[in-house]
């Protein structure tokens, strides 16, 4: 363990933490959790329980799972008041729910109404960076694509009201999809349980049988994914329509270093993987399904924007501060961003001096550290710091006999606010959706009705 020797509390060195860690029933499971490592490492519990899902590791001052020092003291009292971000890291095992986070009006009015559910008036923003491969639902579909859905997959159709259906049928502008989208969605999630769970029931016994039944240039990608990705949420949430969600949410896979935003009022639900994770200082989510947890559709209904298209993915920027080695993440939001530095095996990297309080975490690898004031830290996966304002910067080392490059992350308040490297859902330049492949005639901003030839389905057409 890092001596005591090696800090303090002064504002001029870098201090140890210890996270809080959460043990939510969607984490994965004993040693293979990457929190549960770190929580090791950070001396934060003394034995792994392999039985036991280790989800979420907290690093901030957000009262639900405050960081503490190796004193005993709150990182809060070391920075001398809450940091505007909470910095996690995530190991999702099966799927979190259908969730949405609220802006700051209605942050605000949710913890007026319902203190006990929403427990702070703050909006909660994110960014996700992927530790692992990354599954993803975000951002609506396209309303083209929920259309050919809906035509071939009766099931679905069948918990749509037909005022619904048809207003997505007719869609032929953005405000007549983003209203079309709306309709749908509340249709969906107010279809009474009984007929909603015989549907869902029938959807899946045809999607078991239909696995393996058709050679690979017979069905479109899409199709097998979304198929594969329903039957999957079923078996996880037995009886929960929102196994249906993969029809009208984007399905994402992000591969290691990639990330994206989710702005406030965007629809979501992580699905498997690791990810590090940056919000605003908030735990307030508004829930819809794929969760034994308190649903409020009433309120996710109403609070959403129905803009159409996922998140743009984002490698992040480099160089920063004039280093190749230091990733950037800036989102469009004022209190976080997050940078990864990587010092590969024979080299030395010095950390950039930042003007406000930093947190950061070893996510991989391992090294050493000095500064000017002769500190030095070993640097292992899952020790986290907490790094003062202006404070003289460590200099990452690894031996040139190391087989593998150093990692951290840092995390503080948004520093390039004028130059973001992310976009929210539904923005310019984001995924557009599985089916786009340009303009449609019909509709100029919308994608390109020209399926058939792609081996696609064509839309559903009045006439149909």
């Amino acid at each position: 363990m890092v001596s005591l020797q090696t800090y303090d509390k002064g504002g001029t060195m870098v201090v140890p933490l210890r996270p809080c860690v959460k043990d939510y029933a969607w984490g994965i499971r004993g040693l293979d959790s990457r929190v549960a490592r770190y929580a090791l490492e950070s001396g934060i519990i003394d034995e792994v329980d392999p039985d036991s899902p280790y989800a979420e590791l907290w690093i901030g001052t957000h009262p639900k799972g405050p960081t503490t020092l190796r004193d005993g003291s709150t990182l809060e009292e070391a920075v001398g008041g809450q940091l505007p971000f909470l910095f996690k890291v995530l190991s999702a095992g099966k799927a979190l729910s259908i969730q949405a986070h609220p802006d700051l009006t209605g942050a605000k009015r949710l913890h007026k109404e319902n203190p006990s559910n929403y427990g702070d008036p703050n909006h909660k923003p994110e960014m996700a960076i992927a530790l692992t491969p990354f599954e993803a639902m975000c951002g609506f579909r396209r309303i083209e694509e929920i259309a050919i859905l809906i035509k071939k997959h009766h099931e679905f159709a069948a918990c749509i009201s037909e005022k619904a259906k048809l207003d997505v049928f007719l869609a032929s502008d953005e405000e007549s999809g983003r209203l079309a989208l709306k309709a749908m969605f509340r249709s969906f999630m107010e279809c009474p349980k009984d007929e909603s769970l015989k549907n869902l029931k029938s959807l899946l016994k045809r999607l078991q049988s239909e696995q393996g039944g058709f050679h690979p240039h017979q069905e479109p990608p899409w199709e097998r994914k979304c198929a594969r990705a329903i039957l999957r949420l079923a078996q996880q949430f037995p009886g929960d329509p929102g196994a249906m969600s993969p029809f009208f949410l984007n399905y994402l896979l992000i591969a290691p270093g990639e990330s994206f935003y989710m702005a406030a009022n965007e629809p979501h639900a992580y699905v498997a993987g690791e990810i590090i994770e940056c919000m605003a200082c908030s735990d307030n989510v508004v829930r819809a399904g794929l969760t034994p947890k308190f649903k409020d559709v009433p309120n996710l209904v109403n609070m959403l924007t129905y803009s159409m298209g996922g998140p743009s993915i984002d490698a992040g920027a480099s160089p920063t501060f004039n280093e190749d080695r230091i990733q950037r993440y800036t989102p469009p939001t004022k209190e976080f961003e997050v940078m990864v530095l990587t010092c590969n095996p024979g080299e030395d990297l010095k950390m950039p001096v930042l003007p406000v309080p930093a947190v950061f975490v070893v996510i991989e690898g391992n090294g050493s550290t000095d500064n000017p004031h002769g500190q030095r830290l070993v640097m292992r996966p899952g020790r986290s710091y907490y790094v003062p304002p202006n404070c003289p910067p460590l200099t990452l080392s690894v031996h040139e006999s190391k087989r593998g490059p150093l990692k951290i992350a840092i995390a503080h308040e948004n520093q390039h606010m004028h130059d973001p490297t992310m976009k929210p859902a539904g923005s310019p330049q984001t995924y557009a959706g599985e089916f786009y492949m340009g303009a449609s005639p019909r509709n100029p901003k919308s994608p390109k009705r020209n399926l058939k030839e792609n081996g696609c389905p064509q839309p559903p057409t009045l006439e149909d």
